[in-house]
Parts: structure tokens; sequence; C-alpha cells
């Protein structure tokens, strides 16, 4: 995904799981120590935890041991740690796949996972969020905050040529035809065939056009008419009013921070950056050599999309959690996660407020605490400041409904392994990109994806 997680070097407050030391500690005999493994392992976030860390030790003496885990070695790391019986008391930041593959191998303590939420109230949760971190009626485990896919477009372009707001197939392929120029292209999407950001936005594409990877018995579909529809849509965007060559997560943001794009798509970890709060990915686009916020104030965003043959309007999203393994110690395991997500909760989304929009709005006392507390939280990393000095509450208020239109291939059908072996060999990213480059057709880039997806899964069952 389009975040800025990378591994870092162990350090004197966190060690760095590899592959040659697969253990992480193992679950404490002592309930007033546990080992907590994170995914979220950049310097500056592993700081924060920390800190938030020692107030949790500070108000309830359990000691606290923090493992990085490179989110590439997660499932090889977790793979070994629990032949050797060595799982951790807790871990953060997991996607959706991963909460899905411990779920599949039983290394899920799901009671200790429902008590923390019941505890804490459901009703204060994101509905869907609940939703996508169940497996019918169990918590499989604690949703904590969410990142999404958006539809970035230029508003000052779309106002001038009188374009309605992208929210369909049919508004986005008006606006990229009237919108495509010599200077600006109408829409940039990635291509790049071995770039996840690939599968992310196609998968953002096709689940409006309803779209599935499988079928509620798990049945590989990717060949439906409605994938064939979303793979013809798509096709056409990328190789009518796109940029030539292939382009993937970091050159379709460059495209529209120059100003040479009317449309793309990306993750909400792109508010800061369009803000002009990182050096390193600053806009360019002609007005803002002024004005560095130009960006900011003259895009705008949708969600969900709708296709014609999607029921509903969808989004693609990333929910993470807080998974309490099968033998933790559960006391202190309930503990840490519920100081997580209740005092320690608004320093929790702090960290990186652009991507950490809060699965909990708020307390039972207090419904929308959270969501209140995260709109004013500074974001950015050389320069800070909250979203609301950028963007109006209009915008505030559509990407804070975001989580509740969240829908993910494969997750809620029980195929999160398949979701996570897909993301390896990255089969939908290898058709999109035949089809950019004018080698196949929507229907035949709708059959081969769907045979090797379906080979993949033949290999893991």
């Amino acid at each position: 995904m389009p975040t800025r997680r990378r591994l870092v070097a162990a350090t004197a407050t966190i060690s760095v799981l590899v592959l040659s030391a697969c253990g992480g500690g193992g679950s404490s005999a002592d309930d007033d120590s546990i080992t907590v493994w994170t995914t979220d392992t950049l310097p500056d976030r592993v700081a924060a935890t920390e800190a938030i860390i020692e107030k949790f030790t500070e108000e309830t003496g359990v000691d606290v041991d923090l493992v990085g885990v490179a989110e590439d070695q997660f499932t090889q790391t977790l793979t070994s740690a629990a032949a050797a019986g060595e799982l951790p008391d807790v871990i953060g930041s997991l996607s959706l796949a991963s909460v899905r593959t411990l779920a599949a191998n039983d290394l899920l303590d799901t009671d200790a996972a429902t008590e923390v939420v019941e505890s804490l109230g459901a009703e204060t949760f994101s509905e869907q969020a609940l939703t996508l971190t169940s497996d019918g009626d169990t918590q499989l485990s604690v949703p904590s905050d969410t990142w999404s896919q958006v539809l970035l477009y230029r508003k000052d372009l779309f106002e001038q040529a009188d374009l309605a707001a992208p929210e369909t197939y049919a508004d986005i392929a008006a606006a990229a035809e009237e919108l495509n120029s010599g200077d600006v292209a109408g829409f940039v999407g990635p291509t790049a065939p071995a770039d996840s950001f690939t599968q992310q936005t196609f998968e953002h594409i096709a689940l409006a056009n309803g779209c599935d990877l499988v079928d509620d018995a798990g049945e590989v579909v990717l060949d439906s008419p409605q994938c064939v529809g979303a793979f013809d849509f798509y096709g056409n965007l990328v190789t009518d009013f796109s940029i030539p060559g292939a382009q993937d997560v970091d050159t379709v943001r460059a495209q529209y921070f120059s100003g040479k794009a009317a449309m793309i798509v990306w993750s909400t970890f792109i508010l800061d950056e369009m803000a002009g709060l990182r050096d390193d990915a600053l806009p360019s686009c002609p007005e803002c050599k002024k004005d560095p916020a130009f960006l900011a104030e003259n895009s705008g965003f949708v969600t969900a999309l709708q296709g014609p043959d999607g029921e509903e309007p969808a989004q693609f999203g990333e929910v993470t959690s807080w998974a309490i393994p099968a033998g933790s110690s559960a006391d202190s395991s309930k503990a840490f996660v519920e100081y997580f997500m209740g005092d320690g909760y608004v320093d929790w989304i702090a960290i990186a407020p652009e991507g950490k929009f809060p699965a909990r709005a708020g307390t039972q006392e207090q419904p929308e605490e959270f969501v209140d507390s995260w709109a004013k939280l500074p974001v950015g990393v050389d320069k800070k400041a909250p979203l609301t000095d950028f963007y109006p509450p209009e915008v505030i208020e559509v990407l804070s409904s975001g989580p509740d239109d969240f829908d993910r291939w494969g997750i809620l059908e029980g195929q999160g392994d398949l979701v996570g072996a897909i993301l390896g060999e990255l089969p939908v990213p290898q058709a999109v990109a035949e089809l950019a480059g004018g080698e196949t057709d929507g229907q035949t880039a709708a059959e081969d994806a769907a045979e090797k997806v379906r080979s993949i899964q033949e290999s893991l069952q």
C-alpha cells in the first residue's frame, strides 16, 4: 500500500524480527510482562508507540517488550514463531489479510477480542470495520484505524468545465475525455505489473462495478461480466487519457503534484504531502510555487464509486487491527489493547492522522470524541499542521465517512490467505499492464487474471 513503512534497524527500544530470528519472545507466563509485535516499524512511529507504552506501564505495572516485524516478512515470521510456540501476546497494525491468515490457522483468541470490543462498546466502533474484522458472529480482532483509497480530482478544472464530481464510471469517463489535453492528462492510473498499488487502484475501481475476487462459495469469479466491464473501463482510461509508459505509486502522485493530471486514485496518506508538509514530496504545479497548498485547496475527493453493474457505491480501504493470539497472557493483553483504544487512542492515531482514521468514533459518553480529535491533529513530516488548516469541513466529512463504504476482495468470504498470496504474485497488476500496453482486451485480461488466481488458490489447498 502507498504508506511510508519500511524496515528499520534494531534500536535499544525495539528489536526487529528477521527470518534468521523467528522467535518473538513467546507468550509470557508472567501476566506482568507481555510481548507485542507491530508492523509499524518507521523510527518516528516506534518512538511514539514506545511513549504510549510507557504511560500504559506506569498505569498498569505491565511491562511491554515491543518487537517490530517487517510487513513483507510477517507471514514467514509468524509461521516460524507459531511452530516454536513463541507467539506474542498482542500483534498491532495488522492488515485484514493478515488477520484472516491468523484466523485460518486457529491462532487467534477470539474470545479476548470480543471481550475488548464489548468492554469498549461495540456501538462506538465503525459497523463496517467490525464486519470486516469478524467471521460471522465471531470477532477476530479489534479494529483500530483505517486508511482508504480516494479519487482525487482538480476541483478548479472541473468547475471551469462545468463537470459533475466524478462519482460514477460515466462521470469519470466524461471528465477524462473533456479534460485530457496536451498539458493535462484526463486520468493517470498505475499500470506497473509488479506494484501492489496497481492492484489496490484496480480493486477500488472494480468494486464499484460489483466485481469480486471470489463468490460466497470461494470460487474465483474475476472473469465475471462485472469484472470484464471493470477491466475494459480501466483499460480505456489508462490507454486513452493517461500518460505514456508504465505508472506506479510514485509517478501517479508526481503527475498530480506537477499539475499534469486531472484525476488520480491514491490513499489518504497523500493528504499531508499535498498540503506541502513533506519536503521530499512537495507539489510542483505552476500555481504551487506561490502557494504550496494550492492542490489541497483545489482538489475534490470522492470515496465510494459507482459502476453501471454495481449494486451500490463501493470503496477499497484497509482496516488495521490489534489481534490477541491464542495462548497469550489474556488479561494483560486485553488491558493493553483497551488502553490503546481508549486512554492512549488519540496519541496512537496522532502518529499518522492522514493514514490512521479512527475505527472507533468515540466513547459511550462522548460518541464523537476521537473523530473530532482526529480532525485537529497535526499532520506532516518536515512541517506540521492540522488537516483543518488545508481542507474545508466538507472534505473532512467526506473522508470521515469513508470506512462505512469499505469493501475488500475475498475478506468477507474468508479468503484472506488467497488475498495475501495474490498480493505476493500480483496476477491482477500483470493483467492491467498487458491491458495498458495494448496487448490484450478486457475480456482476455479478466480471463487471464482469473486463471492465475485459480492456480494460486489450488496451490494453497
